[in-house]
């Protein structure tokens, strides 16, 4: 039953005795106790602490506690709660949850609890509401403990939990997860299957304290000890943070592929459970695309097109088709005029290697014909400092993707041509094979001697190892000599 929700009784349409007079002064208190209860609910959106008043002298109209008194008094505490008259509801709370002994039902003052918390939860904004949080977990903590109300406890522990992982409070946090893996343990320490799903809450709040505190090395073990849990059904909600955190651990692994998988799974849980983080996760999903340097768009997919067109990750798209189309001035554009991409720190963290690689094609692009250029040259072109251009260049020499000289004095860049070198090693590796192959002829077949008298050496093939064959002039061409002289003499790389 909501917190809205009233017991309303439907008659039995074959009972109609309208005999009334043994209970005409019950059922006018009843009436007197309903009509203000429902008065209060008229006025409590325009004049909110007059309802208040009125809510709260419903449970004095009743002889003793019930159902009544205890709606007058969650109506009152939200009402309290919102306004921040946060004593007042602390000791509401507390008149309320003597009403769950025996006033009301086990399963219905479980679920009006657990409401009541779930809209303090989404209602607090501030230090004090926190603190007012606290103050009502513990009461219920307490409340629920002393009547066995094991169901309730975990929730309500949960639910302290994931307000000291909001408000970073980690040592508490810590102990107190510690305290909800054991509570979901059997006695010989394994896990109760009776309550998988709680224990993977636990791992789910555990998993977001260690990748806000970046200890990887536990975050790994805990995502995958999650992962394995089979004896529950969990909310998407949970499979979708931890799958979020998996993508997010992947990514400081440069693990790009796993972390896209971990990203569109995360999704989809988010997206089934009506969770907006599925917003903020497809911008992830954009992001390993682009770092994986996929061709693939992101949103071709059955689950993400329904969202390709969202104003809210119209950036993200924006940035992805310039990326996959090497436009690094369009790139570039879309990233100065979307500054609130930045504003996640998972993000902006990370989209520096994005505009890196972009960057980076940019500059081997743009010097392909050049055998000279000035540093300046290429900052102008792609519009970025002389010094990012310095250092991209200087990456990609030490790479080996680019074999040039930097005079930083200057501002130039003398580009190297590196084929004669490769033809070189080409050379190389050719006279290698074929003393590989003289060496197992020789040793391991019949053997044969080589009577040839043109002084080619032992082998069955030339040698370029010294003698009369060798490499000179600056390493960089080949020359024979001997009576093989003649066409081809020389060889250029």
């Amino acid at each position: 039953m909501s917190d809205d929700d009233d017991f309303m009784q439907e008659s039995d349409p074959e009972q109609y005795d309208f005999e009334y007079e043994d209970d005409d002064e019950e059922e006018s208190g009843d009436v007197d106790i309903e009509n203000k209860y429902y008065n209060a609910k008229q006025i409590k959106a325009d004049s909110p602490e007059d309802a208040i008043d009125e809510f709260l002298g419903v449970p004095a109209l009743e002889d003793e506690k019930g159902d009544w008194g205890f709606k007058g008094l969650k109506q009152a505490i939200k009402l309290e709660f919102k306004l921040g008259r946060y004593d007042s509801a602390v000791e509401h709370y507390k008149e309320l949850l003597t009403y769950v002994k025996s006033a009301v039902t086990r399963n219905y003052s479980e679920k009006s609890i657990n409401n009541m918390l779930d809209f303090i939860e989404k209602s607090s904004d501030d230090r004090k509401a926190y603190k007012c949080m606290e103050e009502f977990y513990s009461l219920t903590l307490n409340s629920f403990q002393s009547t066995n109300n094991e169901r309730l406890w975990l929730k309500t522990n949960v639910k302290l939990a994931k307000l000291w992982l909001d408000k970073k409070e980690y040592d508490q946090l810590s102990r107190k997860v510690r305290e909800l893996h054991k509570a979901c343990q059997k006695e010989d320490g394994t896990d109760d299957p009776a309550k998988g799903t709680y224990s993977l809450e636990v791992y789910a709040l555990e998993i977001q304290m260690y990748a806000d505190t970046r200890n990887n090395k536990r975050l790994k073990a805990l995502y995958q000890r999650a992962l394995t849990v089979r004896s529950a059904v969990p909310h998407p909600k949970i499979m979708g943070i931890i799958r979020e955190c998996g993508g997010k651990m992947h990514m400081s692994e440069e693990n790009w592929k796993d972390a896209q998988s971990d990203f569109f799974e995360s999704f989809k849980n988010y997206d089934e459970a009506g969770s907006m983080q599925r917003i903020q996760v497809l911008k992830y999903l954009v992001l390993t695309t682009m770092l994986m340097k996929s061709d693939i768009n992101p949103f071709d997919s059955q689950e993400t097109k329904p969202y390709k067109n969202d104003p809210r990750i119209s950036g993200m798209t924006n940035l992805v088709d310039a990326y996959q189309r090497d436009d690094i001035h369009q790139y570039e554009k879309i990233l100065k005029e979307n500054q609130d991409v930045l504003a996640d720190p998972f993000i902006a963290e990370n989209i520096d290697e994005v505009s890196r690689n972009m960057r980076t094609k940019a500059v081997l692009k743009l010097i392909a014909p050049y055998s000279r250029f000035t540093l300046a040259f290429i900052a102008k072109q792609i519009k970025i400092s002389i010094a990012e251009v310095q250092d991209i260049l200087g990456v990609l020499i030490v790479e080996r993707k680019l074999k040039a000289k930097i005079n930083q004095e200057s501002g130039t860049v003398a580009v190297q041509s590196t084929s004669n070198l490769d033809h070189l090693q080409r050379v190389r590796d050719w006279n290698k094979a074929l003393e590989s192959l003289w060496s197992t002829v020789l040793i391991e077949g019949e053997g044969f001697k080589n009577e040839d008298p043109h002084g080619f050496g032992s082998g069955i093939g030339p040698s370029f190892d010294g003698g009369q064959d060798s490499f000179w002039g600056n390493g960089m061409s080949m020359r024979r000599k001997g009576p093989l002289r003649g066409r081809g003499q020389k060889m250029h790389g």
